[in-house]
């Protein structure tokens, strides 16, 4: 017997309580942090949370509209101690 999880396991999705995924795009121009963002999104699995950090003021529009047009869930802006803005996304599948 193993101890590494089967495949249910692997698959399951990010609980509520679990931190978020950071995607690191500080220093980034328009449009690179929504492109950041999409390609963690798509290798993660549906239920996890994503905080995209970004400097590039854009991102505030684009990180919103991306996920209206990729029907997923924008959970808004969070605090941050940094010269940074914090974007959350839920990812839907």
């Amino acid at each position: 017997m193993t101890d590494t999880p089967g495949p249910a396991e692997e698959q399951e999705p990010a609980s509520a309580g679990a931190a978020p995924v950071v995607v690191d795009a500080r220093g980034l121009r328009c449009p690179l942090p929504v492109i950041r963002l999409a390609q963690v999104a798509q290798d993660s699995p549906a239920g996890t949370v994503l905080e995209v950090w970004a400097t590039d003021p854009a991102a505030g529009a684009d990180i919103p509209a991306w996920c209206r047009m990729r029907a997923q869930d924008y959970l808004g802006e969070v605090a941050t101690d940094g010269g940074h803005a914090a974007y959350r996304v839920r990812t839907v599948g």
